[in-house]
């Protein structure tokens, strides 16, 4: 009786995570924020504008007026279309730079397309104020005794496009002759150097402080997940914070995140793509960093350099760099390494296996290199895997197979003892002394492969690389969901099954290869785990139904390979020879038995 209750129990909690799964998703996976009508209809107020010529912009360091007070909605196309601006045409980057506000609020990812279509839109990082998709970088100072430059300010350029061979300059001045200059340069990627000259040609000392803001609208923001955080990110005092998320800048009651000391740099990171501003290796001086709130789904990093007095007649200079772009794993090091970017690597979340994930994803983006195929470079970095983990493998499948053999006198021991809990507790323990067999053997060498399995899961997650990547026939993106499923069998009837049940080739692939697995172990004595593993390889291949194909794949693959290596273990260990040879000899025997009557009673 209470077998059965277990039973039911433990079906109840399989069928909990089965049908409950979608809405764990939400939680896990949850989908975008807001839609563009939610952005359309929300409030959009900025920051209270800093008054030119007084003192509480240097004193505060409050950061001038940035957000559009705009509730209407445009297009991206008539917003661009509405403005004078400088192109950006680099080889990895196109868009432009809106003069009203010397603006980076046009960046378009030439490697990159929204969807796998190859007439889809580019990725586009950078949008302008006013339109649903809001995203944009801003240059400028806060001053003292002098008319700064505002966001409605209309610069003038020096040069006609931002290539990485032509800088292009844009000067304002105010009405007491002081002047202001913006030096925009871009390398070959993803990285624009930033000069900000202030030059005092009036006839009294100016206090001005430099600064760089990110601004952007979270309606189209990748969520964060358990795995994979998304959001407000920064190095400072060469210590990555993860700390700090959308939410948490709507909940603080200053709506500010504020940051002393060393500021490495900060910004924003979603799924594949990251905004960040830098100050030029070598600034000194106090500089700031903050996260701010400004509600209506909109948030800004601020990075504030020190406040110069600049005398009549004087010249001050600030440098600092933006990266706007893909978070590429080897440009990433490459940046850390030759423009002395402290842990820019760090905007991928790679979490507590760093030192163990970044040299499995070097060799995968290698043997993908080599192949041309990222399907095929995970099957080629799975067997590699397993292979470098073959001899720990082999010493909990020996420790299976030993529990293997010994299950017959087991279940005799069950049998016999069946009412006297302790006395077959007792011989059990006699058991596997004399068949030295240790029942935790196993477990040391399967939790040793927990972290190379999470570390290849992370992989697999996280890199860009993957990102529209094919594999073979209907597999066109790894990074996306096995889109064939028997549910319309295969495309030909004309709907999308639920999400829940929408089990494509792939995770079906992965339940009966972890089904046959699990049939290779040593079934468990207890009636309850029995239904447990009988369900599990079933209930995982609907959970694993929504992850991209690649991670199905690798998964599949590895089931493939424990499963030969299993086989092939099992076939040369002494005891289990033995123990096939048993009940071969006991079949024959049976069924020359069956076979007797017959023949008498024909004769």
């Amino acid at each position: 009786m209470e077998n059965q209750r277990n039973v039911i129990l433990a079906i109840t909690l399989m069928a909990l995570i089965l049908f409950g799964w979608p809405y764990a998703l939400e939680v896990f996976y949850p989908a975008r924020p807001a839609t563009v009508e939610d952005v359309a209809n929300a409030p959009r107020p900025g920051l209270d504008p800093a008054t030119p010529g007084t003192s509480s912009g240097a004193v505060s360091g409050t950061v001038p007026d940035t957000a559009s007070a705009s509730k209407i909605i445009r297009t991206r196309k008539a917003v661009l279309a509405d403005s004078t601006r400088v192109a950006i045409d680099a080889p990895r980057v196109g868009g432009s730079i809106n003069l009203t506000g010397a603006r980076i609020d046009d960046v378009v990812l030439k490697d990159y397309r929204e969807k796998l279509d190859k007439d889809s839109d580019l990725v586009h990082l950078f949008s302008p104020a006013g339109t649903a998709d809001q995203y944009f970088a801003q240059f400028g100072w806060i001053g003292e005794g002098v008319v700064t430059p505002t966001s409605q300010t209309v610069w003038t350029p020096s040069g006609g496009r931002l290539t990485p061979s032509t800088p292009v300059t844009l000067r304002w001045a105010n009405p007491a002759g002081q002047r202001f200059e913006i030096v925009y340069a871009i390398d070959a990627n993803y990285l624009i150097s930033v000069t900000q000259r202030f030059i005092n040609s009036g006839a009294t000392p100016a206090i001005v402080r430099p600064l760089g803001l990110i601004n952007r609208t979270s309606a189209n923001a990748d969520p964060s997940t358990w795995t994979v955080r998304n959001g407000p990110l920064g190095v400072f005092d060469d210590v990555a914070d993860f700390d700090v998320h959308y939410d948490d800048l709507d909940e603080n009651p200053k709506k500010l995140v504020e940051y002393g000391g060393n500021i490495d740099w900060l910004g924003f990171t979603d799924h594949y793509w990251l905004s960040a501003l830098i100050p030029a290796p070598g600034s000194t001086g106090q500089m700031a960093g903050n996260f701010r709130s400004l509600g209506g789904k909109l948030y800004q990093s601020e990075l504030l350099f020190d406040s110069k007095v600049v005398a009549p007649g004087k010249m001050v200079e600030t440098k600092a760099m933006l990266f706007a772009g893909a978070k590429e794993t080897e440009l990433l090091d490459d940046y850390v390494d030759a423009k002395d970017i402290k842990l820019l690597d760090r905007a991928v979340d790679w979490g507590w296996f760093i030192w163990f994930e970044k040299p499995i994803f070097k060799l995968l983006n290698w043997l993908f290199e080599q192949v041309g195929n990222f399907g095929v470079a995970i099957i080629l970095l799975t067997i590699i895997i397993r292979g470098l983990m073959f001899p720990i493998a082999q010493r909990q499948f020996a420790s299976m197979a030993q529990m293997r053999a010994v299950q017959p006198k087991m279940k005799a021991l069950q049998e016999r003892y069946k009412d006297d809990k302790q006395k077959l507790q007792t011989e059990m323990m006699e058991l596997y002394r004399k068949e030295k067999v240790n029942p935790l053997a196993g477990c040391l060498p399967m939790f040793l492969q927990i972290p190379v399995f999470f570390a290849l899961y992370k992989v697999l997650l996280l890199a860009i690389e993957m990102r529209h990547q094919p594999f073979v026939l209907w597999i066109k993106d790894l990074s996306a969901p096995d889109p064939l499923t028997p549910v319309n069998l295969f495309g030909l009837l004309p709907f999308d099954p639920p999400s829940m049940i929408a089990i494509g080739i792939l995770p079906i692939i992965l339940g009966v290869t972890m089904w046959l697995q699990f049939k290779l172990n040593p079934a468990p004595m207890d009636p309850v785990q029995q239904q447990v593993f009988s369900i599990m390889p079933w209930v995982l291949m609907f959970v694993m139904a929504p992850f991209a194909a690649g991670l199905q794949l690798y998964w599949a693959m590895s089931n493939v390979l424990t499963i030969a290596q299993q086989k092939w273990l099992y076939s040369r260990h002494p005891q289990l020879k033995e123990l096939a040879a048993q009940e071969a000899a006991a079949k024959a025997a049976k069924a020359e038995k069956d076979k007797m009557p017959k023949e008498k009673g024909g004769a």
